[in-house]
Protein backbone atom coordinates (compact mmCIF):
# COMPACT_ATOMS: atom_id res chain seq x y z
CA UNK A 1 0.00 0.00 0.00
CA UNK A 2 3.07 2.28 0.69
CA UNK A 3 4.99 1.88 -2.47
CA UNK A 4 0.88 2.15 -4.19
CA UNK A 5 0.99 5.67 -2.54
CA UNK A 6 4.59 6.61 -3.42
CA UNK A 7 3.79 5.47 -7.30
CA UNK A 8 0.39 7.14 -7.23
CA UNK A 9 1.51 10.94 -5.50
CA UNK A 10 5.19 10.85 -7.23
CA UNK A 11 5.58 8.11 -10.12
CA UNK A 12 4.30 8.88 -13.84
CA UNK A 13 0.79 7.76 -14.24
CA UNK A 14 1.87 6.06 -17.67
CA UNK A 15 1.16 2.45 -17.47
CA UNK A 16 3.13 1.93 -20.47
CA UNK A 17 5.55 -1.23 -20.10
CA UNK A 18 9.36 -0.30 -19.74
CA UNK A 19 10.43 -2.26 -23.41
CA UNK A 20 13.79 -4.24 -23.68
CA UNK A 21 14.15 -4.54 -19.99
CA UNK A 22 12.62 -8.06 -20.18
CA UNK A 23 11.64 -10.55 -22.81
CA UNK A 24 9.43 -13.02 -22.77
CA UNK A 25 10.96 -15.95 -23.63
CA UNK A 26 14.39 -15.36 -22.28
CA UNK A 27 16.94 -14.53 -24.78
CA UNK A 28 20.11 -13.86 -23.65
CA UNK A 29 20.70 -9.83 -23.03
CA UNK A 30 24.01 -10.29 -25.36
CA UNK A 31 22.14 -10.90 -28.53
CA UNK A 32 19.45 -8.18 -27.83
CA UNK A 33 22.41 -5.58 -27.26
CA UNK A 34 24.14 -6.90 -30.35
CA UNK A 35 20.55 -6.14 -32.43
CA UNK A 36 20.41 -2.48 -30.99
CA UNK A 37 23.89 -2.02 -32.00
CA UNK A 38 23.05 -3.01 -35.30
CA UNK A 39 20.27 -1.50 -35.66
CA UNK A 40 21.47 1.59 -34.67
CA UNK A 41 24.37 2.09 -36.68
CA UNK A 42 22.22 1.19 -39.59
CA UNK A 43 20.19 4.26 -39.03
CA UNK A 44 23.37 6.39 -38.74
CA UNK A 45 23.86 5.41 -42.08
CA UNK A 46 21.35 6.07 -43.73
CA UNK A 47 20.93 9.51 -41.97
CA UNK A 48 24.70 10.66 -43.34
CA UNK A 49 22.97 9.11 -47.13
CA UNK A 50 20.13 11.22 -47.06
CA UNK A 51 19.54 15.18 -45.87
CA UNK A 52 17.12 15.22 -43.11
CA UNK A 53 14.31 17.36 -44.97
CA UNK A 54 12.64 20.03 -43.27
CA UNK A 55 9.43 19.51 -41.50
CA UNK A 56 6.59 21.70 -43.58
CA UNK A 57 4.54 24.22 -40.97
CA UNK A 58 1.64 22.33 -40.06
CA UNK A 59 -0.28 25.21 -37.61
CA UNK A 60 -1.62 27.15 -40.38
CA UNK A 61 -4.90 26.35 -42.19
CA UNK A 62 -4.58 26.71 -45.65
CA UNK A 63 -8.68 28.15 -45.67
CA UNK A 64 -7.76 31.05 -43.24
CA UNK A 65 -8.23 34.18 -44.61
CA UNK A 66 -4.36 36.38 -45.82
CA UNK A 67 -4.91 40.07 -45.10
CA UNK A 68 -1.48 41.07 -46.58
CA UNK A 69 0.24 44.28 -45.60
CA UNK A 70 2.88 45.78 -47.83
CA UNK A 71 6.20 47.46 -46.70
CA UNK A 72 7.89 49.08 -49.40
CA UNK A 73 9.96 52.07 -49.89
CA UNK A 74 8.40 55.96 -50.69
CA UNK A 75 9.10 57.39 -53.77
CA UNK A 76 11.60 59.65 -53.11
CA UNK A 77 14.27 56.66 -51.31
CA UNK A 78 13.53 54.51 -54.25
CA UNK A 79 16.36 55.97 -56.02
CA UNK A 80 19.84 54.50 -56.19
CA UNK A 81 22.65 55.97 -53.80
CA UNK A 82 25.47 55.37 -56.16
CA UNK A 83 23.93 56.40 -59.45
CA UNK A 84 20.81 58.40 -59.05
CA UNK A 85 18.88 55.95 -61.10
CA UNK A 86 15.75 54.47 -59.95
CA UNK A 87 15.90 50.81 -58.25
CA UNK A 88 13.31 47.81 -59.17
CA UNK A 89 12.10 45.18 -57.03
CA UNK A 90 14.23 42.32 -56.90
CA UNK A 91 12.47 40.05 -54.38
CA UNK A 92 10.17 39.93 -51.87
CA UNK A 93 10.97 39.27 -48.09
CA UNK A 94 7.59 37.27 -46.50
CA UNK A 95 6.96 36.82 -42.79
CA UNK A 96 3.74 35.35 -41.76
CA UNK A 97 1.97 36.03 -38.30
CA UNK A 98 -1.37 34.57 -36.90
CA UNK A 99 -3.47 37.40 -35.87
CA UNK A 100 -5.67 36.46 -33.17
CA UNK A 101 -9.42 38.28 -32.95
CA UNK A 102 -11.39 38.27 -29.62
CA UNK A 103 -14.44 37.56 -29.23
CA UNK A 104 -16.78 40.79 -28.43
CA UNK A 105 -20.54 41.27 -27.78
CA UNK A 106 -22.95 43.35 -29.75
CA UNK A 107 -26.69 43.55 -29.10
CA UNK A 108 -29.52 42.36 -32.27
CA UNK A 109 -32.40 43.66 -32.19
CA UNK A 110 -35.89 42.31 -33.83
CA UNK A 111 -38.00 44.46 -35.22
CA UNK A 112 -41.03 43.14 -36.83
CA UNK A 113 -43.69 44.98 -38.88
CA UNK A 114 -47.48 44.11 -38.00
CA UNK A 115 -49.81 45.63 -40.52
CA UNK A 116 -53.84 46.48 -40.59
CA UNK A 117 -55.89 47.84 -43.24
CA UNK A 118 -57.22 51.17 -42.51
CA UNK A 119 -60.07 50.90 -43.95
CA UNK A 120 -62.13 47.86 -42.49
CA UNK A 121 -60.63 49.84 -39.25
CA UNK A 122 -63.13 52.58 -40.32
CA UNK A 123 -65.98 50.47 -42.17
CA UNK A 124 -66.04 46.94 -40.57
CA UNK A 125 -66.04 45.26 -36.73
CA UNK A 126 -63.52 43.17 -38.25
CA UNK A 127 -59.85 44.43 -38.86
CA UNK A 128 -57.10 41.73 -40.62
CA UNK A 129 -54.19 42.45 -38.70
CA UNK A 130 -51.01 40.13 -41.13
CA UNK A 131 -47.56 40.14 -38.67
CA UNK A 132 -44.53 39.82 -40.36
CA UNK A 133 -42.58 36.21 -40.68
CA UNK A 134 -39.35 36.00 -37.36
CA UNK A 135 -37.44 33.25 -36.29
CA UNK A 136 -38.72 32.24 -32.91
CA UNK A 137 -36.66 32.76 -29.59
CA UNK A 138 -34.52 30.14 -28.58
CA UNK A 139 -35.66 31.07 -24.65
CA UNK A 140 -38.60 33.08 -24.94
CA UNK A 141 -38.83 36.38 -23.36
CA UNK A 142 -35.12 36.12 -22.68
CA UNK A 143 -32.41 38.07 -24.57
CA UNK A 144 -30.44 34.59 -25.03
CA UNK A 145 -29.70 33.97 -28.66
CA UNK A 146 -28.46 31.01 -30.54
CA UNK A 147 -24.70 32.39 -30.70
CA UNK A 148 -24.91 33.52 -27.19
CA UNK A 149 -26.29 30.36 -25.58
CA UNK A 150 -23.61 28.09 -28.20
CA UNK A 151 -20.74 30.23 -26.48
CA UNK A 152 -21.73 29.12 -23.19
CA UNK A 153 -22.01 25.33 -23.93
CA UNK A 154 -19.08 25.05 -25.81
CA UNK A 155 -17.21 26.98 -22.99
CA UNK A 156 -18.49 25.17 -20.23
CA UNK A 157 -18.59 21.20 -22.22
CA UNK A 158 -15.88 21.91 -24.57
CA UNK A 159 -13.43 23.77 -23.15
CA UNK A 160 -14.52 22.55 -18.74
CA UNK A 161 -14.72 26.74 -18.58
CA UNK A 162 -16.99 26.95 -14.91
CA UNK A 163 -19.43 29.34 -14.93
CA UNK A 164 -17.80 31.53 -12.40
CA UNK A 165 -15.02 32.31 -15.10
CA UNK A 166 -17.14 33.11 -17.86
CA UNK A 167 -18.80 35.50 -16.26
CA UNK A 168 -15.86 37.48 -15.78
CA UNK A 169 -14.90 36.94 -19.37
CA UNK A 170 -18.47 38.44 -19.98
CA UNK A 171 -17.79 41.28 -17.97
CA UNK A 172 -14.90 42.11 -19.59
CA UNK A 173 -16.94 42.62 -22.97
CA UNK A 174 -19.31 45.08 -21.04
CA UNK A 175 -22.00 42.47 -20.56
CA UNK A 176 -23.13 41.65 -16.64
CA UNK A 177 -24.12 38.05 -16.93
CA UNK A 178 -24.69 36.66 -13.83
CA UNK A 179 -23.84 32.73 -13.65
CA UNK A 180 -27.08 31.49 -12.39
CA UNK A 181 -28.75 33.66 -15.80
CA UNK A 182 -26.44 31.32 -17.68
CA UNK A 183 -27.00 28.42 -15.62
CA UNK A 184 -30.97 28.95 -16.64
CA UNK A 185 -30.18 28.99 -19.89
CA UNK A 186 -28.75 25.89 -20.11
CA UNK A 187 -31.28 23.91 -18.51
CA UNK A 188 -34.19 25.44 -20.51
CA UNK A 189 -32.97 25.37 -23.37
CA UNK A 190 -31.73 21.87 -22.91
CA UNK A 191 -35.05 21.12 -21.84
CA UNK A 192 -37.18 22.52 -24.71
CA UNK A 193 -34.91 22.22 -27.26
CA UNK A 194 -32.37 19.51 -26.94
CA UNK A 195 -33.94 16.47 -25.03
CA UNK A 196 -36.13 15.57 -28.42
CA UNK A 197 -32.78 15.32 -30.32
CA UNK A 198 -31.11 13.28 -27.46
CA UNK A 199 -33.52 11.02 -26.85
CA UNK A 200 -34.17 10.19 -31.27
CA UNK A 201 -29.86 9.67 -30.94
CA UNK A 202 -30.87 7.44 -27.83
CA UNK A 203 -32.91 5.23 -29.95
CA UNK A 204 -30.67 5.21 -32.87
CA UNK A 205 -27.65 3.53 -31.01
CA UNK A 206 -29.73 0.62 -29.93
CA UNK A 207 -30.56 -0.41 -33.50
CA UNK A 208 -26.22 -0.92 -33.72
CA UNK A 209 -25.37 -4.29 -32.94
CA UNK A 210 -22.14 -3.04 -30.54
CA UNK A 211 -21.97 -0.50 -27.95
CA UNK A 212 -19.06 0.27 -24.93
CA UNK A 213 -20.66 1.40 -21.92
CA UNK A 214 -19.00 3.16 -18.31
CA UNK A 215 -20.36 4.91 -15.46
CA UNK A 216 -18.23 7.97 -13.43
CA UNK A 217 -19.61 9.44 -10.26
CA UNK A 218 -21.04 13.19 -10.10
CA UNK A 219 -21.89 14.72 -6.72
CA UNK A 220 -25.69 17.09 -6.98
CA UNK A 221 -25.98 18.99 -3.93
CA UNK A 222 -29.78 18.99 -3.42
CA UNK A 223 -31.49 15.39 -4.43
CA UNK A 224 -34.60 14.55 -2.38
CA UNK A 225 -33.67 11.73 -0.02
CA UNK A 226 -29.71 11.95 -0.01
CA UNK A 227 -27.07 13.69 1.32
CA UNK A 228 -25.04 16.39 -0.46
CA UNK A 229 -21.99 14.92 0.38
CA UNK A 230 -23.19 11.21 -1.46
CA UNK A 231 -22.40 10.01 -4.61
CA UNK A 232 -24.79 10.15 -8.14
CA UNK A 233 -23.56 8.86 -11.43
CA UNK A 234 -23.04 10.00 -14.71
CA UNK A 235 -23.42 6.41 -17.36
CA UNK A 236 -21.82 6.34 -20.80
CA UNK A 237 -23.07 4.40 -23.57
CA UNK A 238 -21.28 5.05 -26.71
CA UNK A 239 -21.26 3.40 -30.52
CA UNK A 240 -18.22 1.28 -31.58
CA UNK A 241 -16.71 0.53 -34.83
CA UNK A 242 -20.00 -0.37 -36.60
CA UNK A 243 -22.33 3.04 -37.19
CA UNK A 244 -21.11 6.42 -37.20
CA UNK A 245 -19.29 7.73 -33.55
CA UNK A 246 -22.28 8.62 -31.05
CA UNK A 247 -21.83 9.41 -27.13
CA UNK A 248 -24.98 9.21 -24.73
CA UNK A 249 -24.51 10.48 -21.45
CA UNK A 250 -27.26 9.47 -18.90
CA UNK A 251 -27.75 10.95 -15.19
CA UNK A 252 -28.69 8.58 -12.28
CA UNK A 253 -28.84 9.00 -8.32
CA UNK A 254 -27.41 5.25 -7.88
CA UNK A 255 -25.06 2.52 -9.23
CA UNK A 256 -27.84 0.51 -9.49
CA UNK A 257 -28.28 -2.17 -12.37
CA UNK A 258 -31.86 -0.81 -13.34
CA UNK A 259 -29.99 1.98 -14.91
CA UNK A 260 -28.68 0.20 -18.04
CA UNK A 261 -31.58 -2.05 -17.92
CA UNK A 262 -33.56 0.91 -18.78
CA UNK A 263 -31.38 2.54 -20.97
CA UNK A 264 -30.98 -0.57 -23.13
CA UNK A 265 -33.88 -2.20 -23.05
CA UNK A 266 -34.39 -2.57 -26.73
CA UNK A 267 -30.91 -3.29 -27.31
CA UNK A 268 -29.80 -6.78 -28.64
CA UNK A 269 -26.45 -7.27 -29.53
CA UNK A 270 -22.75 -7.23 -27.53
CA UNK A 271 -21.95 -4.44 -24.61
CA UNK A 272 -18.40 -3.66 -23.98
CA UNK A 273 -17.90 -3.22 -20.07
CA UNK A 274 -15.15 -3.33 -17.50
CA UNK A 275 -16.56 -6.12 -15.81
CA UNK A 276 -18.97 -4.46 -13.31
CA UNK A 277 -21.95 -6.59 -11.98
CA UNK A 278 -24.10 -4.03 -13.08
CA UNK A 279 -24.56 -5.02 -16.69
CA UNK A 280 -25.08 -8.98 -15.63
CA UNK A 281 -28.64 -10.22 -16.32
CA UNK A 282 -29.46 -7.82 -19.56
CA UNK A 283 -31.76 -9.44 -21.97
CA UNK A 284 -30.78 -10.39 -25.31
CA UNK A 285 -27.21 -8.77 -24.71
CA UNK A 286 -23.78 -10.46 -24.66
CA UNK A 287 -20.61 -9.00 -22.70
CA UNK A 288 -17.06 -7.94 -24.19
CA UNK A 289 -14.51 -7.85 -21.50
CA UNK A 290 -11.68 -5.14 -21.16
CA UNK A 291 -7.99 -6.21 -21.38
CA UNK A 292 -6.86 -3.07 -20.52
CA UNK A 293 -8.51 -3.01 -17.19
CA UNK A 294 -6.89 -6.86 -16.78
CA UNK A 295 -3.14 -5.57 -17.54
CA UNK A 296 -4.11 -2.65 -15.18
CA UNK A 297 -4.70 -4.85 -12.83
CA UNK A 298 -0.90 -6.51 -12.80
CA UNK A 299 0.16 -2.92 -13.50
CA UNK A 300 -0.52 -1.88 -9.73
CA UNK A 301 1.01 -5.69 -8.78
CA UNK A 302 3.92 -4.45 -10.70
CA UNK A 303 4.28 -0.99 -9.03
CA UNK A 304 2.99 -2.95 -5.57
CA UNK A 305 5.77 -5.31 -5.43
CA UNK A 306 9.70 -4.67 -4.22
CA UNK A 307 12.07 -3.81 -6.56
CA UNK A 308 13.19 -6.42 -9.28
CA UNK A 309 16.76 -6.95 -8.85
CA UNK A 310 16.91 -10.55 -10.28
CA UNK A 311 17.11 -10.56 -14.57
CA UNK A 312 14.05 -12.94 -14.42
CA UNK A 313 11.12 -11.25 -14.61
CA UNK A 314 8.48 -11.83 -11.65
CA UNK A 315 4.79 -13.04 -12.23
CA UNK A 316 3.19 -9.43 -12.76
CA UNK A 317 5.81 -8.78 -15.52
CA UNK A 318 5.62 -11.82 -17.12
CA UNK A 319 1.64 -11.40 -17.05
CA UNK A 320 2.17 -7.59 -18.92
CA UNK A 321 4.53 -9.85 -21.14
CA UNK A 322 1.74 -12.20 -22.29
CA UNK A 323 -1.00 -9.29 -22.74
CA UNK A 324 1.65 -7.39 -24.65
CA UNK A 325 2.04 -9.98 -27.13
CA UNK A 326 -1.75 -9.71 -27.72
CA UNK A 327 -1.70 -6.40 -28.18
CA UNK A 328 1.27 -6.40 -30.95
CA UNK A 329 -1.47 -8.41 -32.76
CA UNK A 330 -3.58 -6.30 -32.45
CA UNK A 331 -1.96 -2.88 -33.48
CA UNK A 332 -0.96 -4.97 -36.63
CA UNK A 333 -5.01 -6.11 -37.88
CA UNK A 334 -6.67 -2.56 -36.33
CA UNK A 335 -7.33 -1.02 -39.93
CA UNK A 336 -7.77 -4.65 -41.98
CA UNK A 337 -11.67 -5.64 -42.59
CA UNK A 338 -13.95 -7.27 -39.81
CA UNK A 339 -13.46 -10.58 -41.99
CA UNK A 340 -9.70 -10.36 -41.55
CA UNK A 341 -9.61 -9.63 -38.27
CA UNK A 342 -11.62 -12.53 -37.22
CA UNK A 343 -9.75 -14.40 -39.33
CA UNK A 344 -6.37 -13.64 -37.27
CA UNK A 345 -7.86 -13.24 -34.10
CA UNK A 346 -8.70 -17.17 -34.20
CA UNK A 347 -5.89 -18.08 -35.98
CA UNK A 348 -3.44 -16.11 -33.35
CA UNK A 349 -4.61 -14.55 -30.70
CA UNK A 350 -7.03 -16.57 -29.10
CA UNK A 351 -4.42 -19.57 -28.27
CA UNK A 352 -2.55 -16.60 -26.75
CA UNK A 353 -5.36 -16.14 -25.02
CA UNK A 354 -6.27 -19.16 -23.84
CA UNK A 355 -2.73 -20.18 -23.02
CA UNK A 356 -2.46 -16.75 -20.95
CA UNK A 357 -5.90 -18.08 -18.56
CA UNK A 358 -4.12 -21.69 -18.66
CA UNK A 359 -1.12 -19.72 -17.22
CA UNK A 360 -3.12 -17.61 -14.47
CA UNK A 361 -5.31 -20.99 -13.33
CA UNK A 362 -1.96 -22.93 -12.43
CA UNK A 363 0.21 -19.77 -10.35
CA UNK A 364 -3.14 -18.76 -8.57
CA UNK A 365 -2.62 -21.79 -5.77
CA UNK A 366 0.75 -20.32 -5.10
CA UNK A 367 -0.15 -16.45 -5.04
CA UNK A 368 -1.57 -15.19 -1.82
CA UNK A 369 -5.10 -14.28 -3.12
CA UNK A 370 -5.30 -10.71 -0.92
CA UNK A 371 -2.19 -9.49 -2.80
CA UNK A 372 -2.22 -7.39 -5.61
CA UNK A 373 -1.19 -9.65 -7.87
CA UNK A 374 -3.59 -12.12 -5.95
CA UNK A 375 -6.45 -9.50 -7.01
CA UNK A 376 -5.66 -9.37 -10.71
CA UNK A 377 -5.51 -12.99 -10.83
CA UNK A 378 -9.12 -13.54 -9.76
CA UNK A 379 -10.19 -10.66 -11.87
CA UNK A 380 -8.73 -12.40 -14.86
CA UNK A 381 -10.16 -15.69 -13.82
CA UNK A 382 -13.70 -14.36 -13.49
CA UNK A 383 -13.64 -12.22 -16.47
CA UNK A 384 -12.31 -15.06 -18.88
CA UNK A 385 -15.40 -15.76 -21.01
CA UNK A 386 -16.08 -12.47 -21.28
CA UNK A 387 -12.17 -11.15 -22.04
CA UNK A 388 -12.32 -14.39 -25.22
CA UNK A 389 -15.53 -13.56 -26.55
CA UNK A 390 -13.63 -10.28 -28.98
CA UNK A 391 -11.04 -13.31 -30.31
CA UNK A 392 -14.41 -15.07 -31.79
CA UNK A 393 -15.93 -11.48 -33.53
CA UNK A 394 -13.90 -8.92 -36.05
CA UNK A 395 -15.99 -6.38 -35.11
CA UNK A 396 -14.99 -6.37 -31.23
CA UNK A 397 -12.54 -4.32 -29.77
CA UNK A 398 -10.55 -6.00 -26.91
CA UNK A 399 -10.43 -3.61 -24.74
CA UNK A 400 -13.21 -0.84 -23.35
CA UNK A 401 -10.62 2.08 -23.97
CA UNK A 402 -13.46 3.84 -26.40
CA UNK A 403 -15.81 4.16 -23.48
CA UNK A 404 -12.60 5.36 -21.17
CA UNK A 405 -11.85 8.08 -23.96
CA UNK A 406 -15.39 9.51 -24.13
CA UNK A 407 -16.08 9.71 -19.86
CA UNK A 408 -12.62 11.33 -19.70
CA UNK A 409 -13.74 15.03 -20.75
CA UNK A 410 -16.69 14.46 -18.21
CA UNK A 411 -14.51 13.90 -15.25
CA UNK A 412 -11.88 16.95 -17.06
CA UNK A 413 -15.21 19.34 -16.46
CA UNK A 414 -15.72 17.45 -13.18
CA UNK A 415 -12.81 18.18 -11.78
CA UNK A 416 -13.17 22.53 -12.30
CA UNK A 417 -17.28 22.53 -11.51
CA UNK A 418 -16.88 20.05 -8.97
CA UNK A 419 -20.70 19.49 -8.44
CA UNK A 420 -24.53 19.93 -9.95
CA UNK A 421 -26.87 22.30 -7.82
CA UNK A 422 -30.11 19.80 -8.32
CA UNK A 423 -31.15 17.04 -10.38
CA UNK A 424 -32.60 18.99 -13.51
CA UNK A 425 -29.18 20.56 -13.98
CA UNK A 426 -27.30 17.12 -13.95
CA UNK A 427 -29.40 15.54 -16.26
CA UNK A 428 -28.90 18.50 -18.48
CA UNK A 429 -25.26 18.38 -18.57
CA UNK A 430 -25.78 14.83 -19.12
CA UNK A 431 -27.48 16.10 -22.75
CA UNK A 432 -25.11 18.98 -23.52
CA UNK A 433 -21.61 16.50 -23.15
CA UNK A 434 -23.75 13.92 -25.26
CA UNK A 435 -24.24 16.92 -27.83
CA UNK A 436 -21.07 18.46 -27.59
CA UNK A 437 -18.71 15.15 -27.72
CA UNK A 438 -20.68 13.42 -30.61
CA UNK A 439 -19.97 16.49 -32.60
CA UNK A 440 -16.04 16.68 -31.65
CA UNK A 441 -16.49 12.47 -32.55
CA UNK A 442 -17.68 13.58 -35.84
CA UNK A 443 -15.02 16.31 -36.89
CA UNK A 444 -17.98 19.27 -36.64
CA UNK A 445 -17.26 22.67 -35.42
CA UNK A 446 -19.04 22.38 -32.62
CA UNK A 447 -19.53 26.27 -31.94
CA UNK A 448 -21.22 26.84 -35.16
CA UNK A 449 -22.68 22.60 -35.17
CA UNK A 450 -24.93 24.47 -31.53
CA UNK A 451 -25.75 27.63 -33.26
CA UNK A 452 -27.33 25.84 -35.92
CA UNK A 453 -29.09 23.82 -33.61
CA UNK A 454 -30.29 26.84 -31.75
CA UNK A 455 -31.25 28.48 -34.98
CA UNK A 456 -33.39 25.43 -36.61
CA UNK A 457 -34.86 23.39 -33.08
CA UNK A 458 -37.44 26.11 -32.34
CA UNK A 459 -38.83 26.34 -36.10
CA UNK A 460 -39.19 22.32 -36.44
CA UNK A 461 -41.47 19.74 -35.39
CA UNK A 462 -39.52 18.02 -32.47
CA UNK A 463 -41.84 15.06 -32.42
CA UNK A 464 -40.73 14.41 -36.52
CA UNK A 465 -37.64 11.88 -36.27
CA UNK A 466 -36.99 12.57 -39.81
CA UNK A 467 -36.24 16.07 -39.20
CA UNK A 468 -34.45 16.32 -35.85
CA UNK A 469 -32.38 13.03 -38.19
CA UNK A 470 -31.10 15.84 -40.65
CA UNK A 471 -29.79 17.58 -37.04
CA UNK A 472 -27.59 14.47 -35.66
CA UNK A 473 -23.76 14.90 -35.54
CA UNK A 474 -23.18 12.70 -38.20
CA UNK A 475 -25.96 13.64 -40.76
CA UNK A 476 -25.17 14.69 -44.31
CA UNK A 477 -27.70 17.63 -44.28
CA UNK A 478 -25.94 19.80 -41.94
CA UNK A 479 -24.69 22.98 -43.93
CA UNK A 480 -20.66 23.41 -44.47
CA UNK A 481 -20.17 25.87 -41.98
CA UNK A 482 -20.85 23.29 -39.39
CA UNK A 483 -17.71 21.15 -40.30
CA UNK A 484 -13.79 21.82 -39.31
CA UNK A 485 -11.93 23.08 -42.09
CA UNK A 486 -9.41 20.71 -43.83
CA UNK A 487 -5.90 21.50 -44.23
Amino acid sequence: MFRLQKQRQFGASSEKFPSGQLTLFGEETSHSSTLENTTVQGTSKAYNQKKKKRKVRESLNNELPVTVVHHSLPLKEQACSDCGHSMHVMKKEIRREIKIIPARAEIVQHERDVFSCRTCEKENTHTPIVRASMPEAVIPKSMASPSAIAYVVTQRYMYATPLHRLEAQFRQLGVNLSRQTMSNWLVLSTEELLRPLYSAMHQFILSLPVLHADESTQQVLYEEGKQPSSKSYIWLYRTGRIGPPCAIYVYSSTRSATNPKLFLENFKGTLHTDGYSGYEGLENVSLSGCWAHLRRYFDKAVKAAPKNKKEAPTLSELALMKIGEIYKIERKITSQSFAKRRKVRRKESLPLAEAFFAWLQSIQPIVTPKSQLGKAIKYGINQKEKLLRPFLDGILDIDNNRAERSIRPFVLGRKNSLFSITPKGAQSTAILYSIVESAKENKLNVLAYLVHLYETLPNIDKNNVNELAKLFPWSKKLPEQCYLSKN
